[in-house]
Parts: structure tokens; sequence; C-alpha cells
């Protein structure tokens, strides 16, 4: 993980789902962990994205 990607996480939105408008890094951890469990994170860069915020919050 990069000081880059932690800007990231801070700064992007979700752009889809129950918690859509809402900065990654205030998902709520059971919201990563669902896609965690499902092996089906979004692919590219918000995907990556969404891993990263579930491991810092753990």
């Amino acid at each position: 993980m990069q000081k880059q990607d932690l800007i990231d996480i801070a700064n992007t939105v979700m752009p889809f789902g129950k918690y859509k408008g809402r900065v990654l890094i205030d998902l709520p951890e059971e919201y990563l962990l669902w896609f965690a469990r499902k092996g089906e994170f979004p692919q590219g860069r918000l995907g990556y994205l969404m891993e990263m915020t579930l491991i810092v919050k753990v």
C-alpha cells in the first residue's frame, strides 16, 4: 500500500449500492467483509481500494 492509496481511500466516493455517495473509509466494516466473503470486490482501482480499506479497518 502506498501513501497515495491512503489518500484515495479517504477521498474516493462509493459509486453504487447501499452506501453510494460515502467515501470509502466511511463504509461499514461489515459491508466490506461481505464483498470479501463473496470474493467479489469490483474490478479495477475501486476494488483494490475497497480491499485496502478493509485491511486498514481490521
